[in-house]
Formats: structure tokens, sequence, C-alpha cells
């Protein structure tokens, strides 16, 4: 296993770090440990799989969850606005960081996580290989 520890900076966004992260890092199953920080704007897809939910603003980042590989990333976002306020959903492009995103990832080395599509649900399923 492998840990990495990094920050994003103010104006980054969350979603397209974490991907890029992953692909120059060659993570084949990576989960999140934690993050911490805040956003400036975020872009939740809801339940259901159809709507998003953008908003500006000061938001508290409570937790970020969910697999990562280079066959791609599942992420739930749950965040606080300035009334404690609590949001959550599908992490989509366009969370953007407000002053700091404290990243820690853990890499599994002995699987790999694939994408594959699910007819039952209508979407890339994860599906757990052995390396």
């Amino acid at each position: 296993m492998a840990t990495y520890v990094f920050r994003l900076q103010p104006n980054q966004d969350l979603k397209k770090e974490l991907k890029n992260f992953v692909q120059n890092n060659s993570i084949k199953a990576g989960v999140m440990l934690t993050v911490v920080g805040s956003l400036s704007a975020i872009n939740l897809r809801m339940a259901g799989g159809k709507d998003c939910l953008k908003i500006l603003g000061a938001f508290e980042i409570l937790s970020l969850t969910g697999t990562l590989s280079t066959a791609g990333n599942h992420l739930h976002l749950s965040i606080s606005d300035h009334t404690g306020k609590v949001l959550g959903g599908h992490l989509m492009d366009g969370c953007i960081v407000r002053t700091t995103a404290e990243i820690a990832i853990l890499s599994l080395e002995d699987v790999s996580f694939e994408r594959e599509k699910d007819e039952t649900t209508g979407y890339d399923e994860l599906v757990v290989k052995p390396c």
C-alpha cells in the first residue's frame, strides 16, 4: 500500500485535480482517507442521477469518500454552508477550492478497480480485479 498526502490551492477544481492526480500517479485502486478544506462553488449530482445542484458561496468540506482509479472515480461529497446546513451528493466538475483542500489517499497494490457497464443500474459500476 502507498499513501499520498497533498494540498490543493484556491481556485482549483477538486474533481479535476483528483482525476489528474490519480492518472499522473497511475493509481489502479485507491480510496479516499480524508479531505478537509473549503469550497467557493459546489456542483453535486443528486440521488437519481439526473439533477445537479450548483451553488456559489462559502462551504466547509465535511467529508469526501469513494474509490479512485485510472479507470474512473466514484466520489461523494458532504459540505456545510455558513449556517451549518449540510448538503451532499455525487462530486461533479465545478467544485472549486476556496482556501485549501488537504487530501489523503490510500493506494491498494494487490487489486485494481475497473468500471464496467451494469445492465441493472445503467451505470459503469466497480469491478475489483486481482493484480
